[in-house]
């Protein structure tokens, strides 16, 4: 065989890697549009079957990915660029379109191989007919630089928040609830950074559960967390080549999930004995580090779920302390009838918009709307209602969301202080700083009037220290590397 042919079946066989990992990524995108999955459950069992290389699994995945970040700026470029409402472009095409845009404002891939390769695609799972609109619609998109597209788009809007909507790519809605959430820091202008780490691809973050037999390899590259002292954030590489081997002890897991179940588990030393409840448990990430926790100091877990096919999830999850961990399957505001004995600790992890982890789920972002917010409201006070009635006198509660909106966090837990006068606010703050590698920056809340408290770890159902700050903690993807986690703690007094 000689030279050219060699070269020309190189080539050839490089444009067919390029062209499935395209495939593969509308593929995700379209289940994620037609059957309401999330990308990051489909898209590693698709990359595991795929034969694609490294190289070609990250370039699958950033589409995949920023497609769905962007998606809200790239329509509105579509809408200029094809002159016609989103509604009236065939849904496949209009997939395929979000493809080609992403690579070619996002990416910054060649124009002449995003157009080429993303038009094969429209060839291949689409309308023929179609392909012409495609095809013109990527090359105008191409003429332009990013920048000036970006410029047209924002041009046409003077309200402040349909800008930021634009830009950043989030619904005005969740734009005005962070900043809401922002602003009971005194942070309101951290709007910007939060919404530039929204649409970062976060890294890979591992937790190692309290008394592992296996520990992170040194030559892992992996560093050390500032908030999770069970924490390492992955550099790179693939973290199953580190999880696997464990048994798991050592699996990915956010390091605001891991200082959630830390909180309640370290506020005070185990007692041999203690009953806790994880009363939402599924999926399991922060049931086994309870598991963990009540294993090394003699405590023991429930594990309830709702849901039978996340109550196996959470039963694979704490495979490594499955000793300390007993799943159930039941409604959460059921717990205080199958339990009347009671709990020492209870984790409420409660159903959530899940507003707090739109950098890993960025589909969600276009789910949610505010109609969503009244009854998640009504699930949590219920599930809270339950467990302050199965707390034992004494006991800890910790409440927790994958959310900042005010409304599912501040809002649910004063309206449970007011209610409940046995039940008092804790510092999760101070514990949180505590047990951190480093000091963590919570915000200080802006100046009041009215500010009341005793003092440093006051536990009046204010629930606010005597600087006027939450005694909740609220993390965040810009200022902490976490997912916005919101966490409350609180004792039942007796």
């Amino acid at each position: 065989m000689n030279r050219d042919s060699t070269e020309k079946q190189s080539t050839n066989a490089s444009q067919e890697r390029s062209i499935n990992a395209r495939l593969l990524a509308y593929e995700v995108l379209a289940e994620v549009r037609d059957s309401d999955a999330y990308a990051n459950l489909v898209l590693p069992s698709r990359l595991r079957s795929s034969g694609l290389d490294s190289s070609d699994r990250g370039f699958a995945t950033e589409l995949v990915y920023g497609t769905l970040r962007m998606q809200g700026y790239y329509d509105r470029v579509i809408e200029r660029v094809a002159g016609r409402d989103l509604h009236t472009i065939d849904p496949v095409a209009l997939v395929v379109l979000r493809m080609g845009a992403h690579q070619i404002l996002g990416m910054r891939t060649p124009v002449h191989a995003a157009v080429y390769e993303t038009v094969d695609i429209q060839k291949r799972v689409g309308r023929q007919s179609a392909v012409g609109f495609v095809n013109g619609v990527l090359r105008s998109l191409g003429r332009r630089q990013p920048e000036e597209w970006l410029e047209d788009v924002l041009g046409e809007l003077t309200n402040a928040d349909a800008r930021l909507s634009a830009q950043f790519s989030h619904p005005e809605w969740v734009i005005r609830a962070f900043r809401a959430s922002l602003r009971a820091e005194g942070r309101a202008e951290e709007i910007k950074e939060l919404l530039t780490a929204d649409n970062r691809s976060p890294r890979v973050s591992l937790v190692t559960l309290p008394g592992s037999p296996k520990n992170i390899s040194q030559d892992t590259r992996a560093t050390a967390s500032t908030v999770s002292p069970l924490g390492h954030t992955l550099e790179r590489g693939d973290p199953s080549q580190v999880t696997g081997p464990s048994n798991g002890w050592i699996r990915v897991q956010d390091q605001g999930s891991q200082v959630a179940a830390l909180i309640l588990t370290r506020a005070r030393e185990v007692e041999e004995g203690e009953m806790w409840l994880d009363m939402c448990a599924g999926p399991g990430g922060k049931s086994a580090i309870l598991g963990a926790e009540a294993r090394l100091g003699g405590a023991h877990v429930i594990a309830n779920e709702v849901v039978p096919a996340r109550a196996n999830l959470v039963r694979k999850s704490v495979i490594a302390v499955q000793d300390a961990v007993d799943v159930v399957v039941g409604e959460g505001q059921t717990i205080p009838g199958r339990y009347p004995e009671g709990f020492h600790r209870i984790m409420v992890d409660a159903p959530c918009t899940g507003l707090g982890a739109l950098r890993r789920r960025p589909e969600a972002r276009w789910r949610k709307d505010p109609t969503d917010i009244p009854p998640l409201t009504s699930l949590q006070d219920a599930l809270l209602e339950a467990a302050v009635t199965a707390l034992k006198p004494g006991g800890l509660l910790a409440y927790v969301t994958c959310s900042p909106h005010r409304a599912e966090t501040r809002t649910v837990v004063n309206g449970m202080l007011k209610k409940h006068p046995q039940m008092t606010e804790l510092s999760a703050r101070e514990i949180l700083q505590r047990l951190a590698p480093e000091p963590v920056d919570l915000g200080v809340a802006p100046p009041r009037e009215d500010s009341r408290g005793g003092g440093k770890g006051d536990s009046s159902n204010d629930g606010k220290d005597s600087h006027g700050n939450d005694l909740s903690v609220q993390l965040w993807p810009h200022r902490h590397g976490t997912d916005a986690m919101f966490v409350s703690l609180f004792k039942k007094l007796g």
